[in-house]
């Protein structure tokens, strides 16, 4: 069986495509790079994340970039006779007054790990756009068209253009095609495919919240009419049909199903193996209860799916209620390599596990300055939009200890480095060593920024000298502490417990759509030189989750 999450942690809006034997899903990545992460299986069941689209030498620049903005919605696709990877994928730049300013791109590879083509511009009519790609060569862009206009039904209709890849543009202005398969409101997410006589039109609804769903439309033209699959939603966390279509707010936690472990269930695409059996990939949560907050994030699930006599697609074992046990699908097993608890820095290449928010990690970090080490050179403050230097891994479950091994020397009250849990600029928690005036030395200390009130418990400022000191971040399920060494042995706690569920996007009043991070940081705020050097950063899971 296949236990969901297939993609722990955050890991939103998946899009999967298979070629030959190969099977790979993209996921949103908004403010964080490298930008939209494609991890790999041959069984649908174990899954190594293997590149990221937009790494080095992209055209994107995120910076100055709100939380909850940034990359959208990647759709990857995969042209057989072309042998041409494509993905579209949306720029969010602005959400402000609910006017969702986002910019459309479309770019090819023969290789999914790249070199990918420059961006091709295709509109800013709304977000979640993807391509479809007919067997004469013809090719249609099909997005959500947001809508601001009082009197009008909000967020908006799925609508279509055609494209012309020659040409680099689409042909007019997008046409509406679709309102939605269900009442729930908040339409998004549209992927078009085609089977037999019939294009079919897979859609989210309800909004990615806990009223979340996937539905289905087909019509035997392109531009429709289509007919809603009569059993919608195909599948949801929220069973029932309740008409939410005047409500644009997508959370809506009124719609958590105590009889499911996970929530907000929707956005999804599928695939077909050689052997006809089909799998559809979702996003999904889990949430704290009852506080229902999602410190993780959405995650991606995957259900075995299969077509009815009538040609509409089913979840394989009846009913519409995403499952956490999957039956897997007739493939070899493949074990592939995860993400190693330990690392060392003994490789000159960063590890495809490290994010930044919104600059490449390649900016500020060093592994050949100083063999064995990794060496991050401060910037800007860790509640900068623009450059924070700031390596950090998704959390993938709630019940873990992350170590460093750092060497640091402050010099000013300016500098600053250390371990940290971070939600976004405005929400985080970290064990900084900096440099005190009031001991005239260097000293550790807890600092936590709460919805942009910034708090430092100089409570537990204790001296530090120059030796390497050990940093550690405790996660134990509700309860998050910090605590340090000074050799690597005896862990003295430091600071308070803090709650874990507030690095979500229920209580972060600043970002959302993403999840909680851990990592490591250093900030120089005079000059943007200083340097700390970290031996390691390992994990160690302390419990099942």
């Amino acid at each position: 069986m296949i236990k969901n999450p297939i993609l722990p942690g955050f890991n939103p809006d998946p899009c999967i495509v298979r070629k030959d034997d190969d099977y790979y899903i993209a996921v949103s990545s908004f403010e964080w790079m490298p930008g939209l992460p494609v991890y790999h299986s041959k069984d649908l069941n174990h899954w190594e994340l293997y590149t990221h689209i937009l790494a080095e030498g992209s055209d994107v620049d995120l910076r100055k970039l709100p939380s909850a903005k940034g990359i959208w919605a990647p759709c990857l696709t995969y042209v057989e006779n072309e042998d041409l990877f494509y993905v579209v994928y949306g720029v969010m730049n602005s959400m402000n007054a609910r006017y969702f300013d986002i910019d459309n791109f479309v770019i090819t590879a023969k290789d999914i790990r790249g070199p990918w083509s420059r961006p091709v511009y295709l509109h800013s009519a709304g977000f979640d756009a993807s391509l479809y790609h007919e067997e004469d060569g013809r090719k249609y862009l099909v997005s959500l068209e947001w809508e601001t206009r009082d009197g009008y039904e909000k967020p908006g209709s799925i609508c279509m253009a055609e494209y012309d890849p020659k040409a680099g543009k689409l042909i007019g202005y997008p046409k509406t095609i679709w309102r939605g398969g269900t009442d729930r409101g908040c339409i998004e997410g549209p992927h078009l495919t085609k089977r037999g006589e019939y294009y079919y039109l897979m859609c989210a609804e309800g909004g990615t919240g806990y009223n979340h769903c996937v539905t289905m439309a087909r019509a035997k033209n392109i531009w429709g009419p289509y007919e809603g699959d009569p059993m919608n939603p195909i599948v949801t966390s929220a069973p029932g049909n309740p008409n939410e279509r005047a409500d644009p707010d997508h959370l809506k936690p009124k719609y958590y199903n105590p009889a499911s472990r996970l929530q907000k269930s929707g956005h999804g695409s599928y695939v077909e193996t050689p052997k006809g059996e089909v799998y559809l990939v979702h996003l999904t949560s889990r949430p704290f209860v009852p506080e229902l907050r999602c410190t993780l994030g959405r995650e991606t699930a995957i259900e075995k799916m299969k077509w009815t006599k009538d040609g509409w697609l089913r979840m394989a074992g009846g009913g519409n209620l995403a499952l956490e046990e999957v039956p897997e699908p007739d493939l070899p097993d493949c074990l592939l390599p995860g993400i190693p608890d330990r690392d060392d820095f003994d490789s000159e290449v960063l590890g495809k596990e490290y994010y930044a928010p919104r600059i490449l990690p390649s900016s500020f970090t060093d592994l050949k300055a100083r063999p064995g080490w990794l060496r991050i050179r401060g910037q800007e403050s860790l509640t900068s939009l623009n450059r924070v230097s700031l390596l950090a891994r998704k959390l993938t479950g709630l019940h873990f200890q992350m170590t460093a091994k750092m060497e640091f020397r402050p010099e000013v009250c300016q500098h600053s480095a250390g371990i940290i849990l971070y939600y976004d600029n405005m929400n985080f928690v970290c064990l900084r060593k900096y440099y005190s005036a009031t001991l005239g030395q260097g000293a550790l200390s807890v600092l936590r920024l709460d919805n942009g009130t910034r708090r430092e418990y100089v409570d537990t400022r204790i001296p530090a000298d120059d030796a390497p000191v050990f940093l550690r971040l405790e996660i134990n399920g509700r309860d998050s502490f910090f605590s340090y060494s000074t050799d690597g042995g005896n862990y003295i706690r430091i600071g308070q417990v803090f709650n874990t569920t507030e690095f979500s996007d229920e209580y972060c009043r600043y970002g959302e759509f993403t999840g909680a991070m851990a990592g490591i940081f250093v900030c120089d705020r005079m000059m943007h030189k200083k340097t700390a050097d970290f031996d390691f950063l390992g994990t160690v899971p302390t419990a099942l989750h």
